[in-house]
């Protein structure tokens, strides 16, 4: 393989592996604020025992997170200097704020929130959990910012020629709220609510099929399922926002998301299929019109095909096809499994439905995949570009690096993640095998608990 390509696939990796954290921290860090409210609002212990038992999850989240993000931005000078030079001053003022705003934030009052229990009163500790997650949002919104810059860049001037051209800032505001920043920003965020509520839902399964912890384990069913639906429906809403985005702004991705190669009215919508790119044909279950009415509201106006734009600035139609249908059924099985799980408990029969609860234990692995599907099917269908329409990828990549470099470093980062994952997987295990018992040492506050 070449080194463009081997340093996406590097990329590739470490994006992925980084991804399964800062989802779990945010959907665990607004969760945390709804089960501490709980508790100060009634006074009960199981919810101040629920807020402990997930606090020591969220750290194990927050640490490897912040371990893995910087290794993010090694790779930035090490494989994508040429790209790292353009992008510059643009993700200078973006990720400089994400760090002095967003993370110092966080990082600074979450000592409070892991050692604080019995040292500060009830409300500054709520206080403090509210803005840990406060902290992880916003560091999301930069983060978010940032890539939807490249998708569609706004609010800047290219200066110099050749390897030495680079995008300045000459609006922030407008290189902020660029064409895509704010749908892709509310998309984001449901993702990464579902991503922790599905883990809180996962582990409340696992406690009712061993008959133990059924208090803890029953509101952590009940919490999740609803707080889950909810975000579902608010997920498939930001979802068709920002599909029409996607429509507008980058019209190649969508046709090649969808499989359309012909421009034609009735433009169709697909379920499940496969695309022939030889004969530039796509064999699926569709529905006529159907895609035509999500963008423009109405089943007849054409969307563009792939035949609109050359075919040396297609994106990789298979495989785009493949991982956004993967991401829209993953949210299809999540909405099911929230929905029975919803109607059982109602029936108060959940805790003898094994088979579904053995769903939603292994239910914890669907967010994740609809997250790592969702981030490829943007930055597929961005390609040919790094900086749509401005930088290719293979004029991004290092000039100086080696294939062989790119391939040690891979095996290295594979051997070091996998150990990683294993360790949070281990550690993770063990917090839910002990249970919610294991953290009733401290169960007030200093003060008065109830201040």
């Amino acid at each position: 393989m070449d080194v463009v390509t081997l340093s996406r696939i590097q990329f590739g990796l470490n994006s992925c592996f980084h991804y399964i954290y800062p989802p779990l921290s945010i959907g665990l860090g607004l969760m945390l604020i709804v089960m501490e409210g709980m508790y100060l609002y009634t006074k009960k212990p199981l919810y101040l025992k629920l807020t402990k038992f997930w606090v020591k999850i969220f750290a194990a989240t927050f640490a490897l997170g912040v371990a893995t993000g910087i290794v993010q931005m090694f790779a930035f000078g090490t494989n994508w200097s040429r790209y790292s030079r353009f992008v510059g001053d643009v993700f200078g003022a973006a990720l400089g704020a994400e760090g002095i705003f967003a993370f110092l934030v966080e990082a600074g009052f979450l000592g409070i929130v892991l050692f604080g229990w019995d040292k500060v009163s009830a409300k500054m500790h709520f206080f403090s959990n509210i803005m840990v997650s406060f902290g992880a949002h916003f560091s999301a919104v930069w983060i978010v910012i940032a890539n939807s810059w490249m998708q569609t860049p706004a609010g800047f001037k290219v200066v110099g020629e050749g390897t030495q051209a680079r995008a300045v800032v000459t609006d922030l505001w407008e290189m902020m709220f660029n064409p895509s920043s704010m749908d892709r920003l509310w998309h984001v965020i449901v993702s990464c609510w579902i991503t922790g509520i599905f883990m809180i839902i996962s582990v409340g399964a696992y406690y009712y099929i061993k008959k133990k912890h059924l208090d803890f384990a029953k509101v952590c069913l009940n919490l999740g399922l609803v707080a889950a639906f909810v975000c579902l429906v608010l997920q498939f809403l930001s979802g068709h926002d920002s599909g029409k985005g996607v429509a507008m702004n980058q019209p190649a991705k969508l046709a090649a998301m969808e499989g359309i190669f012909k421009t034609e009215e009735y433009t169709p919508i697909s379920a499940i299929g496969w695309v022939d790119l030889k004969n530039k044909k796509t064999h699926s279950l569709s529905l006529p019109g159907g895609l035509s009415f999500l963008v423009y509201n109405n089943f007849k106006t054409p969307v563009k095909g792939l035949d609109q734009f050359p075919e040396d600035l297609w994106p990789n139609v298979p495989v785009l096809f493949q991982v956004y249908h993967l991401m829209i059924a993953t949210w299809g099985m999540m909405m099911g499994l929230v929905m029975l799980g919803l109607y059982y408990s109602y029936k108060k029969t959940l805790i003898h439905k094994t088979w579904l609860l053995k769903g939603l234990v292994a239910s914890v692995v669907l967010p994740q995949v609809g997250n790592f599907t969702g981030w490829m099917s943007a930055e597929i269908g961005r390609q040919p570009w790094v900086v749509y329409g401005l930088l290719k990828t293979h004029d991004g990549v290092s000039p100086n690096i080696q294939s062989y470099m790119v391939v040690s470093s891979i095996i290295m980062f594979i051997i070091v993640y996998l150990f990683l994952l294993a360790l949070f997987l281990y550690v993770v295990d063990r917090k839910i095998k002990d249970g919610p018992d294991g953290h009733e040492d401290s169960l007030v506050f200093s003060k008065n608990p109830l201040n």
